[in-house]
């Protein structure tokens, strides 16, 4: 069974987050546009479906003219543990562009290191990981 995945619907920004997130977590991105869909309850040009697929999947669509754009509050998209430090803490770097760091990455007195970012938007994540060995830990803190 697939993991589940994050579905955005944004006011207009649709083809903007796929650029983004495609530049934070990599991956190959798909676009079908209102016209496409034969869709008229907006601009034919806009997202009707956007998908990431990649290390991270998820989808975003423009809002139609009754629809409600993407607002959370409480809720976090937990990436915990879901790739290597080194890549972890690139995709943290990357989200918390034009957004928010609500916590910094760092060690935690349970021994993981854990951070949350608030992206432009207004996504919620939490990244962390375990740590291993002294050895691979050195080596992913100077980029070996």
């Amino acid at each position: 069974m697939p993991a589940p995945s994050l579905y955005l619907h944004l006011p207009g920004t649709a083809a903007d987050a796929l650029a983004f997130y495609r530049g934070v977590f990599g991956g190959t991105v798909e676009r079908h546009t209102f016209a496409q869909f034969g869709r008229t309850d907006g601009p034919g040009t806009a997202i009707a479906h956007g998908e990431l697929s990649g290390a991270v999947d998820l989808c975003v669509a423009d809002t139609g003219d009754e629809e409600e754009p993407f607002a959370a509050r409480g809720l976090m998209v937990a990436l915990l543990g879901t790739a290597e430090p080194t890549t972890l803490r690139t995709w943290f770097a990357g989200l918390a562009e034009g957004g928010e760091v609500v916590e910094d990455l760092r060690r935690r007195p349970w021994g993981a290191s854990d951070g949350q970012v608030r992206d432009r938007y207004g996504v919620r994540w939490l990244i962390g990981y375990q740590h291993g060995s002294e050895v691979a830990e050195q080596a992913a803190s100077t980029g070996g």
